[in-house]
């Protein structure tokens, strides 16, 4: 019979343990944000940035036009902010998205590069 007391006084003290720790222990950390950066360049299409923005990221064609749009205008435009594995899992989709069929010079992919954003 002694055995279950002290199993018993053991299981209590665990779960004061347990139960004392302090608040801030329970807030989960937030991870750092991160930017997918898509930059301009002369070998791709209107079209070929919105069937990447809604194939990729699943952007309707409004928010593609809006992106194809800012790219050509301001040199780089952010297509999606994120974690930092996601991010770099769609800069390299971006990098294997392949050339655009309607330019014929166009060699390959577009640029993109990740950016966290500042905390």
């Amino acid at each position: 019979m002694p055995s279950k007391t002290l199993a018993a006084v053991a299981e209590v003290e665990e779960w004061t343990a347990v139960r004392n720790r302090p608040e801030k222990d329970s807030k989960p950390k937030r991870q750092p944000r991160y930017n997918v950066v898509l930059w301009d360049d002369d070998e791709h299409t209107y079209e070929y940035v919105i069937r990447m923005m809604k194939e990729l990221f699943g952007h309707p064609i409004e928010k593609g036009t809006q992106i194809a749009q800012q790219v050509d205008k301001l040199g780089k435009a952010v297509c999606l902010t994120t974690t930092k594995e996601h991010a770099e899992l769609k800069r390299d989709q971006i990098h294997a998205f392949g050339r655009d069929p309607l330019i014929a010079r166009c060699q390959g992919s577009m640029s993109a590069t990740i950016e966290p954003l500042p905390e």
